[in-house]
This record gives C-alpha cells, sequence and structure tokens, in this order.
C-alpha cells in the first residue's frame, strides 16, 4: 500500500510540474464537441516498464478526424507504475504543428493509464516523443495521407549493377549496385532498402552499394510509401572475379579467447573468440569458423561460446586470388560460476597516536582500516576518503598530519563486487594547540609525487611548511621552458633536502621524472594535466558505474559498448574541477549505418552513496551536465555540441566527419557559461543562468532557478553495444 501511495505521489508531482510549464498532463488537447460526429480512424499507442520505446505505435493514417488512445496499464506491460506521456512536437519545422497534444498516463491514476483524444489529422508528418527525462528514445513519427484519394500504388523500383566486366560477364574486383525508386501513388517514396544475399538483414539504402567479395552474389531491394504502401522485392545476380594477380600466398590468421575465468584457467560462464586475418597481396576474401564438429560458418563478429564443457573453435581464411589458408584451432573449458557471493565484506578502524588532554591528536593520527569477508569470494579492495574527498585504495596506513577536524569514511568490496556501507571515524590533529591551513601553490592529495604524467612512487607527504610535495613541484602552472621548470624543481628539492622531507633517492626519482615529463617543452600543451594517456595503469585510475564498459584498444584509445551491453559512465574520481578546459578526441565508430551515440559529463557530484539519486551513473545524469556526441541527422533532437536536456543545436557548425575519423573536442566551462569547440571551431554557447531549466524540466533539478553545480567530476557516457563511439587522449586545464 506504500508502494502504490508512493506512486500515485510521484505521477501528482510530475503532474503539477508539467502543468505549471504549459504541459496538459492529461488527454483531451482537442476534445470532441457535443453531438459531433464520431472520429473516422482510431490510432493507439501503448507503453509498458521499457524507458526506450513505446510497446506499440502507429506509423500511418489518413487525413481527417481520429480518436487517439495512449494506454500505459498493466493490461500493456506496466508492473512498476512507471509514467509515461505522449506528446505531439509543435516547434520543428519539419512537421506538421496543428496538433497540441500531451497526455500523462500512469497504472495508478483516475482512468487506470488509458486515456483518449479526439484530434484532426492534416496530410504530412507528426513528431511525437516521451517528455519524462530519461525516456528521451521513446520517439516517432506518424505519416498522414490525403483523405479520400487514398495512395494505394507501391512504388516503383529498379537497380542497376555497374562495374568493370571481364569477357564472361563477370565484374572485376567489386560491384555496385544502384538502385532507384518513384512513386506513382502521390503519397512519395519514404524509403528504400536492400539485403546481401538470402539470409542478409535488410539495411537503409543511401548510396550504391559496392560488394567486393570475390564469388556470386543477390542483393534484393524494396521500397516503402509515405502511405505505408511497399513494393514487392526484387533482386540482382552478378559474379565478382578478383583482378589478375600473382598472389599466390594465403592470409594469416590468428584467435584470441577472452572472457572471466576461474583459478585453473576455465572460463566462466562463457568464452568469446575473436578471429583475425590479414593479406599483404589480393587482400581477405573470407574468413570463416566452426564450433567442435559444426557446419562452417562466415565470421562476422567475435563468436560467443556458452555451452558447458570443453570446445574447440577452427578458424580460415581465404583470399581474392582463391589461396586458402591451412584451418587452425582455439581450444579451452566453459565452466557454471560459483555460486554468488551475496555479502559485503564487514570493515573495522582503530586511529593511533599521541593524544594531549582534549582527546586530539598531537602532530599526527594514523587511521588502520580492516576487512574481512564472509560470503566467499575473498575481500578485492579496501578504500577511503579524506575529509569528503574521493574514494583512494587503502594499501597502509593513512597518516592525517594537517591540524584540523577530519573525516576518513571507508569502505571495502569483495571479488563478487558487493561494496559494504561506508562508514567514518572522526578525530582533531593539532599542532602546538591549532594551527592556522597552510597557503600551498596548489591542491594536490594524491598519494605518490606525479610529475606530469610520471609517476616517482615517493610517497606525496606533507613538508615542514605543511604543504605536501606534489602542491611545491606546481606541475600544472603553465611554464615557459623545460630549463624554467627544472631549475624550480631542483630549488623545491634542495630544500626538502636540507630539511629532512626527503632523501638523496627520492630527490633523483623526482628530478627523473621532471625531465621525462617535458613540461614547458615547445609544442607542449601548456597547462593541461593527462587524465587518460591511453595506458592501463591511467584507465586504471577512472571507474565503471552502471551498465555497459570501455574496453582499451592498443593505439591507446578505449571504445565503448564492445563487451556489455548497457547505460553507464566511466568517470574520473581522483578530482573535481571546477572553471576547466577539458579537451579530448571522439570518434564515431558505430556499426553498420548507426551513428554513435554518448557524451561528455561535467561537473557531477560524487556518484555513490548519493541520497538523492542511488544510481551512481544517473548522478551525473541528474545533477551535471551531459555534452552531446551525435552524428546522425535522425532521431534524438540533441546533436553533438548540445547541452543535453538544456540547449539543442543542430550538425552545422563545424560539420560532420565521415564515421571512423578522429574529432578533437574542447568544452569551456566557466561560472555558469559553457563553450564547446569541435576540431577548433565553436559550435555551441550556452550561459546556464536566469532561470535556464531542463526541457522538458526535471523536478529534481538541484538549482533553484536552473544552476547546477559549481564544481565536479567529469566522465565518458556508455550508451549501448550499438551507440559505439572511441575516445583518447584526454587532458584538462584548470582556468
Amino acid at each position: 500500500m506504500r508502494r502504490l501511495r508512493h506512486r500515485r505521489l510521484l505521477t501528482a508531482l510530475l503532474a503539477a510540474v508539467l502543468m505549471t510549464l504549459g504541459l496538459q498532463s492529461t488527454a483531451g488537447a482537442q476534445p470532441e464537441r457535443a453531438g459531433g460526429a464520431a472520429a473516422e480512424q482510431t490510432l493507439t499507442w501503448t507503453a509498458g516498464d521499457d524507458i526506450t520505446k513505446y510497446a506499440s505505435v502507429p506509423t500511418t493514417a489518413v487525413a481527417g478526424r481520429a480518436t487517439v488512445v495512449f494506454e500505459n496499464s498493466a493490461a500493456t506491460g506496466n508492473t512498476m507504475g512507471m509514467p509515461h506521456t505522449l506528446t505531439f512536437v509543435t516547434s520543428d519545422p519539419e512537421f506538421n504543428s496543428d496538433v497540441e497534444l500531451n497526455i500523462l498516463a500512469n497504472p495508478d491514476d483516475d482512468q487506470g493509464g488509458r486515456h483518449t483524444a479526439e484530434v484532426t489529422l492534416t496530410p504530412g508528418r507528426y513528431f511525437y516523443h516521451c517528455t519524462i527525462p530519461g525516456h528521451g528514445q521513446m520517439q516517432g513519427i506518424l505519416t498522414v495521407a490525403e483523405g479520400g484519394g487514398e495512395d494505394t500504388t507501391a512504388p516503383e523500383t529498379s537497380a542497376a549493377v555497374n562495374g568493370t566486366q571481364n569477357s564472361q560477364g563477370q565484374y572485376v574486383g567489386s560491384a555496385s549496385v544502384a538502385i532507384t525508386a518513384t512513386d506513382a501513388g502521390g503519397s512519395g517514396v519514404d524509403r528504400v532498402e536492400y539485403a546481401i544475399g538470402d539470409d542478409g538483414a535488410w539495411q537503409p539504402y543511401t548510396a550504391p552499394v559496392v560488394v567486393d567479395q570475390v564469388g556470386d552474389h543477390t542483393v534484393r531491394y524494396r521500397a516503402t510509401d509515405k502511405a505505408g504502401n511497399t513494393a514487392a522485392e526484387k533482386s540482382v545476380s552478378f559474379t565478382v572475379v578478383a583482378p589478375p594477380t600473382n598472389d599466390t600466398t594465403p592470409p594469416d590468421t590468428s584467435a584470441t579467447v577472452s572472457g572471466d575465468k576461474d583459478a585453473e584457467g576455465n572460463y566462466l560462464d562463457m568464452a568469446t573468440v575473436t578471429v583475425s586475418a590479414s593479406d599483404t597481396g589480393s587482400g581477405v576474401n573470407t574468413v570463416e569458423y566452426a564450433v567442435d564438429s559444426g557446419a562452417w560458418q562466415p565470421y562476422t563478429a567475435p563468436v560467443m561460446v556458452h555451452q558447458l564443457g570443453t570446445h574447440t573453435v577452427h578458424y580460415r581464411a581465404t583470399d581474392k586470388a582463391g589461396n586458402a589458408a591451412a584451418d587452425k584451432s582455439v581450444q579451452f573449458t566453459v565452466v557454471s560460476p560459483p555460486a554468488q557471493d551475496t555479502t559485503a565484506p564487514v570493515t573495522g578502524v582503530s586511529v593511533d597516536g599521541t593524544r594531549n588532554s582534549d582527546g586530539a591528536y598531537v602532530g599526527n593520527a594514523r587511521v588502520t582500516v580492516s576487512a574481512v569477508d564472509e560470503g566467499g569470494s575473498g575481500v578485492d579492495r579496501i578504500e577511503y576518503s579524506l575529509d569528503g574527498g574521493p574514494y583512494l585504495a587503502y594499501t597502509a596506513a593513512v597518516t592525517v598530519d594537517r591540524a584540523g577536524s577530519h573525516t576518513v569514511a571507508y569502505r571495502a568490496s569483495d571479488k563478487a563486487g558487493n561494496t559494504s556501507q561506508p562508514r567514518t571515524v572522526s578525530f582533531t590533529v593539532v599542532a602546538g594547540g591549532g594551527v592556522p591551513a597552510p597557503n600551498c601553490p596548489e591542491y594536490d592529495e594524491r598519494l605518490t609525487v606525479i610529475v606530469g604524467t610520471v609517476d616517482t612512487g615517493v610517497p606525496n607527504r606533507v613538508t615542514n611548511n605543511r604543504c605536501r610535495i606534489n602542491e611545491l613541484i606546481e606541475d600544472e602552472k603553465e611554464w615557459t621552458s623545460h630549463a624554467l621548470f627544472l631549475k624550480h624543481v631542483r630549488t623545491v628539492l634542495d630544500k626538502l633536502l636540507k630539511e629532512g622531507s626527503v632523501d638523496r633517492r627520492e630527490v633523483k626519482a623526482i628530478q627523473k621524472a621532471a625531465r621525462q615529463s617535458g613540461i614547458g617543452e615547445p609544442g607542449q600543451t601548456q597547462g593541461y594535466r593527462t587524465i587518460f594517456d591511453g595506458t592501463a595503469e591511467s584507465l586504471a585510475k577512472w571507474e565503471q558505474v552502471g551498465g555497459g564498459s570501455f574496453a582499451l584498444n592498443a593505439d591507446g584509445s578505449i571504445t565503448s559498448g564492445t563487451t556489455k551491453d548497457g547505460l553507464g559512465m566511466l568517470w574520473f574520481p581522483q578530482r573535481k574541477y571546477g572553471d576547466f578546459s577539458l579537451k579530448l578526441q571522439w570518434r564515431d565508430d558505430a556499426p553498420g549505418t548507426g551513428n554513435a551515440n554518448s557524451g561528455v559529463f561535467v561537473r557531477f557530484p560524487w556518484v555513490h552513496d548519493n541520497p538523492e539519486e542511488p544510481r551512481p551513473e544517473w548522478a551525473a545524469i541528474k545533477f551535471g551536465h551531459e555534452i552531446q556526441v551525435f552524428d546522425s541527422p535522425t532521431g534524438d533532437m540533441y546533436k553533438t555540441g548540445s547541452i543535453y536536456g538544456f540547449d539543442r543545436v543542430g550538425l552545422a557548425g563545424a560539420g560532420v566527419t565521415q564515421k571512423g575519423t578522429w574529432n578533437d573536442y574542447e568544452i569551456r566551462v566557466v561560472g555558469q557559461h559553457f563553450s564547446v569547440y569541435r576540431n577548433g571551431v565553436l559550435i555551441n554557447e550556452f550561459d546556464n543562468t536566469g532561470g535556464q531549466v531542463f526541457e522538458p524540466p526535471r523536478s529534481d533539478d538541484p538549482g533553484t532557478d536552473g544552476r547546477r553545480f559549481a564544481s565536479g567530476y567529469v566522465g565518458l557516457q556508455v550508451h549501448s553495444t550499438t551507440d559505439v563511439v572511441s575516445f583518447r587522449d584526454v587532458r584538462i586545464k584548470e582556468l
């Protein structure tokens, strides 16, 4: 009963917000007049638990009166009480704007989640979507044909095969298939599609289809008009042969097996086999694989083997000259994962040191954290946070030697992923009775001395002037020359050596790191700190939360959604940033003809243990800003450079680079002013002041007038296994 009341309260609050901003929360955009004629057609939308798409939608209609039915109930699959809306957009010049319809439906409302409205449709297209935050992909287009003279004639289609042919009519090297479609029915061609082979999936046709694989081929094609009439499938068949060549060397092939393994090397639940082939002569034509004694199949993507037992995956390749590589194979064993550990570790803490009569620790306090795991998987890591800072890896007792009141939070995670609830211990450190905060050049609480990106391994201890060594090095300052920076480092180290804060071995290690850092050299990006440099060590400082994952590539980039599906975020928990310039490079690697959908999150709070949003990946969505990465001309209204939910921009700006091409991205944030640069061109400026709010508004926006946080963390979004994007060379400079 409490849960039901909570759902109804949530629905009421959401309805109030929508109505305050001019969005009708119930049906009735164009109510039927008393005594009016009944609508000529009924159009039904349904919704359920899914927040990425409506459960069912109409795609076509005819001009005239219509009854719109929007149902979001238990009968249509809603088991969670999730509210949804159906909203017709009236502000986009590409679509009809004569129907104002905003319906909020919830299984617990007074209509049981089923609402109706009478509308009058005109010929053209209507764009509709859900206005509730997080439901951005629930959208579509309704195409309305002329009433009366309804188009019932499918388009006419044809195809032509082009290329260099030999005397037998075979195409040498490649063939290009050009498809044309015309519609005599009046509504016009809506889309053209093609598929390669008898079993190939249908794909949107946008340009001539190039086929360069040697062999016999069939390209199927069809077209659909705006009234929904689809032409009968047609096809063209042809043969591609290799150009004359002296290539007699077969391709080189190899395969790797990946997945989670137990101590004996067996793969838990699943093994993934990735096959690669290369040919320096005529080029690879086909790659095939077979699992155990199964038939050979075309290799198009990594092979996932789930069946328990010992398996052999065979693989081979052939080049375009007909040279076949010898069959090879990899063998492995898949076993069931052990019983799941669902019990988090138990943590403990002790604080040691000399205490005065007030109970304060004199000089320093030594904090020791312990953890034991009774769930069976074992303790994986212990983390601590000093005075509300980021959680850091706990490897040894933490010495706190700055005067003042301190709080250390601590937690532990086991190897099954269970994390204990954070606990805290508070204490006070004094030095001769109360010492003011030190005036240090920078604030840098990292555990070791790091110069630029070079980690010396020297403890980043507090020196006699109560500043840490990293803070005195000032490696984030803009230096006019490398020599000047090295002179400064020598001066600092001479003083620290004299006072006994470092020894000679540590001095040599820090000086070597300073020389290797290149800080101040010509061409060096001054003032920027690299927070991801393409190494595993650099990536280990980031944390993945939510769904999805990022994979580290051999070229020093990371790619989203290659091994794990879902919406999530890779974030950098080492430091918060206020005003800054963030630079990185991104590349659209989405499969097929789709486009990557990702983004860069900035200025969001610590994602764990947030009482207002327990889902870590949603803390960034709700309380930060997402700078969009999305180059598709259709779909989501927020394109590359948009401040998601706040400020939309199109794809004009710096233009859209070809998929697979690296883009330079700079996000500059000063106060509440955002500037977004793509490939050196300013494509968006946005001031988040003066009551700027979400589009549509979010009731959980923490700012009373639309402002967001003045500082926070940065992160990279993973959307799904189809919205694949790569990032590299992530740098940040505090302004």
